[in-house]
């Protein structure tokens, strides 16, 4: 029997090769038509701490929500299988090494204080002795399958086939699995080859000794289990997909949308973003003139803003990338920024905070930060993606806005759409375009940048043959400092100005977008990675008989206030639910300044673990069943 979709966890020590898995499995998948996504959750450790992939494949559809509730659970070890055992849904498959089945979990130092105990309540309530034996067994006794392969003699095998000495083979773990579940969920040979050729490239004796261990494996467990997981034909239409990160199509966005100076300093989860633009760098251009992009890795944040901001007056489209500590100290260069109208992009994956806070876990605890970062009042916009299709657009809308309205756009994202692999379509290239604003090449003498008789003042930059002052204090039109209080109040309204005519321009539905029936019995409100999860839990709950929308925020600033206050007014204020990952949920009051409706009803989650599924879907009948007016949700390991 074929299913429609497979829902696979794997989990291991960090540096051991999970990511590699991750790729691997979600190539696998993609080429053979389906739709995936899949999220990679790991401590902030470089090697050694516990680390896992929840990946969701479907032959219908391209899935948004991760589950709680899995399938098969690959086990690198015996953490894994202690943190993990309660996810494994009924009849289940859980693979793991047969070698380790003597091992407790009191033996096992990485598994923190707080997870221990918690653990071993849930052990003494089941029976279970805290050996890895012990907890398989009362899994078996509950209709869930054990996959035990020794892990030792497989690599010995391949470390005496091809030579390799130890250190080598044990590199091949994450293969191991990588087999296991290809024989589980029926994967053929050709999409693992391919993956692995594609993962691999240029280095052929590691794709000969992947494609051998996977497909030895693979056929070890088929021989004994079969294809339990093996997908129906995809269904799904044909296009062409992209397979990639957030981080990736950020990139992507970047460089199609004319990115030609990127500055960064290396912070989780943003670098990922530079580095892939960095493997793309051309100093010189092509053959055809286009110019190239430029990538530098500055001594701190402080270097990253101020020398993108150095670029965009050169009339390079210019970018930094970082995260909250990060653009913590970028704030004196946005003000800077600001009082100069220099039209930059800073592109902002936030994580946990404060501070260090958590710093490879995700969030959306942000917002309101770069709303009002910097001190004194001038125009920035913020714009925040929601999946991977909007991130590669909004990346590309960044540069328009920031270069049409001369002004600071601060892109925010989080770390799970950064860590999240994700089938996306093809983008449509009839879609962008580029806008560069009021650009004057030749500007000669007289001109004066910052020219009170326009809002947006025609822009010359450096190196051409015109003399342009810019400082941190207040200015003339030409630049050159001044605290007169009439130029003050002009230069002042000039700037704020830019706020209410991109509001008057930039269509509100743009800004903000609407799913789901026009007379829905409730609305969920949310922004960012939050869109993911709202959608797929209103298609569960309309299976359940219940009848809702969802209203994406994509724009912050200018706010798209009237249209907002429209939908909201469809339905009872008691039925509309707030959805984000920070504590105040700060979209909400954001919504509230701007609209003056108070969004209390709200789904958060301030773990640094991504929404599932399921616990969403739970947390809305709460909120609509039981009367219940907030619910914090905490799955996740």
């Amino acid at each position: 029997m074929m299913i429609d979709e497979v829902n696979i966890l794997i989990g291991g020590p960090q540096g051991a090769g999970l990511e590699t898995s991750m790729q691997l499995l979600s190539n696998s998948f993609a080429k053979l038509g389906y739709g995936i996504v899949s999220d990679r959750e790991y401590y902030s450790n470089i090697k050694g701490r516990h680390s896992y992939i929840n990946l969701r494949a479907s032959s219908k559809f391209i899935p948004r929500a991760l589950k709680e509730t899995v399938q098969i659970v690959g086990a690198m070890d015996p953490e894994t299988i202690f943190t993990h055992f309660d996810e494994l849904g009924e009849r289940g498959y859980l693979i793991c090494d047969s070698s380790v089945a003597g091992r407790s979990m009191n033996s096992i130092p990485s598994i923190g204080k707080q997870a221990r105990e918690r653990i071993s309540e849930r052990f003494s309530k089941m029976g279970v002795d805290g050996t890895v034996s012990s907890l398989i067994d009362h899994l078996k006794s509950a209709g869930r399958e054990a996959v035990e392969l020794d892990f030792p003699s497989i690599l010995a095998s391949i470390r005496d086939r091809f030579k390799l000495v130890p250190e080598q083979a044990s590199r091949y773990v994450s293969s191991i699995l990588y087999g296991a579940i290809s024989g589980l969920v029926g994967l053929d040979d050709g999409s693992v080859r391919k993956s692995i050729e594609t993962r691999f490239a240029g280095r052929e004796s590691v794709i000969e000794q992947n494609v051998y261990l996977v497909n030895q494996v693979s056929e070890l467990v088929q021989k004994s289990y079969g294809s339990p997981f093996r997908l129906k034909p995809s269904s799904i239409p044909e296009r062409e997909f992209v397979v990639g990160s957030g981080n990736d199509v950020v990139a992507m966005g970047k460089i199609v949308g004319g990115l030609r100076y990127q500055s960064y300093y290396p912070i989780t989860p943003a670098a990922d973003e530079s580095f892939f633009i960095e493997s793309h760098e051309s100093l010189g251009g092509d053959d055809e003139g286009l110019g190239g992009v430029i990538v530098l890795q500055t001594e701190d944040e402080i270097a990253a803003v101020t020398s993108a901001i150095g670029a965009a007056l050169t009339g390079a489209r210019s970018a930094t990338a970082t995260s909250g500590p990060g653009f913590s100290l970028m704030v004196e260069g946005l003000g800077w920024a600001g009082i100069n109208e220099v039209p930059i992009v800073v592109t902002h994956y936030q994580r946990s905070g404060p501070s260090t806070g958590q710093a490879t876990r995700g969030s959306q605890e942000d917002l309101l930060s770069t709303l009002f970062a910097s001190h004194g009042e001038f125009t920035r916009f913020v714009l925040a993606s929601g999946d991977h299709e909007e991130a590669f657009y909004d990346s590309i809308e960044a540069f328009n806005l920031a270069e049409r309205y001369q002004v600071p756009v601060i892109h925010l994202l989080d770390k799970f759409l950064a860590n999240s692999i994700a089938t996306m379509p093809i983008p449509d290239f009839a879609r962008i375009r580029i806008e560069r604003g009021e650009v004057v090449e030749h500007p000669g003498k007289g001109y004066k940048r910052f020219d009170l008789s326009k809002i947006m003042s025609p822009r010359a930059f450096l190196g051409s043959d015109a003399v342009i002052g810019h400082s941190g204090a207040e200015h003339d039109e030409s630049g050159h400092t001044t605290e007169d209080r009439i130029n003050r109040l002009k230069m002042y309204e000039k700037r704020m100005k830019k706020l209410e005519l991109a509001d008057t321009e930039i269509p509100e539905e743009r800004r903000a977008e609407y799913y789901g029936p026009e007379d829905a019995d409730f609305l969920l409100v949310g922004w960012g990675y939050s869109k993911m999860i709202a959608l797929d839990a209103l298609e569960k709950l309309s299976e359940m008989g219940y009848k809702g929308s969802y209203l994406h925020v994509k724009m912050f600033a200018p706010f798209p206030a009237r249209y907002v206050r429209s939908v909201l007014n469809r339905v009872a204020s008691e039925r509309v639910i707030a959805i984000e990952h920070n504590y105040q949920a700060q979209a909400s009051m954001a919504i509230k300044m701007y609209t003056s409706i108070d969004v209390d009803r709200r789904i958060v989650k301030y773990t640094g673990r991504p929404m599932y599924l399921e616990e969403v879907v739970g947390a809305v009948k709460k909120i609509l069943d039981e009367g219940v007016k907030r619910v914090v949700m905490s799955h996740g390991a």
